[in-house]
């Protein structure tokens, strides 16, 4: 089969197309014929070897993949071949065929297409996880979502704004703006500029807000927590600002506020069946058009690099999905 395979984290000049054998699953484990792979935030880092633990090499990027069930080892109940299934696996997306443990497969049963399926599997349940799960978001709530154009951001935007929350989003250009305004968002401010907190101030209602949905990280983490109204929360989602900030802990005492990680993983670890009903619901919620599907910017296999190159780019205007065109 063919499979995107890196031999170093010096360049993306290292990672070609290959032949490699394909893989058979064993005991527990199923075989998908990958239709698409949806490439995040965590992908961008472990093709740089920046990620917290970096992968073994050769190594073939990708981890959000959706495709059909085309072979099955012993001991699998659940999953038959044919079935449509996503899942989430750290490595081995960028290829035609991967294995993977039969439990972390969901089986997609909505009219979506294969490229919308790989592309929400993280975000929305990451978005769905910060909100309800740790932000415990209530009717009525300021929401201010940091990175509000990106992948998991927008969804944010989406959902906030659904359940009923006071949407400001914060973003870095006015094209950014305009698409979070179109999700849902009642106010924009740009975090770049130097007096965007003064701006946050005048846009939210009692000049405070109740959670922050922190996507980026970097300069604006502090200024964003200390715009918190008392026993707010301010939710970890990740770092696109490239550098993970630290925060005086009088602050937290203060307010009187939370700092809470977010870790769907940890939700789907820990509540597996749970998680399931969440991401099977919200698959539906987009086909019934109540949520929008994400933006989407595909490239073929051949093209991986291309594909990595625009997950890189601060600029993209989609998720970027990898179709390996059988």
């Amino acid at each position: 089969m063919r499979s995107f395979v890196g031999t170093s984290f010096d360049s993306l000049e290292s990672y070609s197309l290959q032949d490699i054998p394909t893989p058979e699953p064993v005991a527990g484990q199923v075989r998908i014929r990958i239709q698409a792979t949806a490439l995040g935030f965590v992908d961008g880092l472990k093709v740089q070897g920046r990620y917290q633990v970096k992968p073994s090499l050769p190594y073939v990027p990708g981890s959000e993949i959706a495709g059909i069930v085309d072979a099955i080892g012993p001991d699998v109940t659940g999953v038959r071949i044919g079935d449509k299934v996503a899942t989430w696996k750290l490595g081995g997306g960028l290829a035609e065929q991967a294995v993977v443990d039969a439990s972390s497969v969901l089986i997609v049963n909505e009219d979506i297409s294969p490229s919308t399926t790989a592309a929400m599997f993280v975000d929305y349940l990451t978005s769905y996880y910060a909100l309800f799960e740790c932000g415990k978001l209530r009717l009525g709530d300021t929401v201010l979502v940091l990175g509000a154009s990106s992948g998991v951001g927008a969804v944010a935007v989406q959902m906030a704004a659904r359940a009923g929350a006071h949407v400001i989003a914060a973003v870095s250009t006015a094209s950014k703006g305009e698409i979070a305004r179109k999700l849902g968002a009642r106010s924009v401010v740009n975090y770049l500029e130097p007096d965007w907190r003064e701006r946050l101030k005048a846009v939210a209602p009692g000049g405070v807000v109740d959670i922050v949905y922190d996507g980026v990280g970097g300069d604006v983490f502090e200024p964003a927590f200390r715009s918190l109204a008392k026993g707010g929360r301010h939710l970890v989602v990740g770092f696109a600002g490239g550098k993970i900030p630290s925060l005086p802990s009088n602050l937290a005492l203060l307010k009187g506020a939370s700092l809470v990680g977010v870790d769907p993983a940890a939700f789907q670890l820990m509540e597996p069946e749970r998680a399931r009903r969440v991401q099977q619901s919200l698959y539906a919620m987009v086909a019934a058009g109540f949520l929008l599907p994400p933006p989407i910017i595909e490239f073929p296999l051949g093209r991986s690099r291309e594909a990595l190159e625009a997950l890189l780019s601060r600029d993209k205007k989609g998720k970027v999905v990898v179709l390996p065109q059988h």
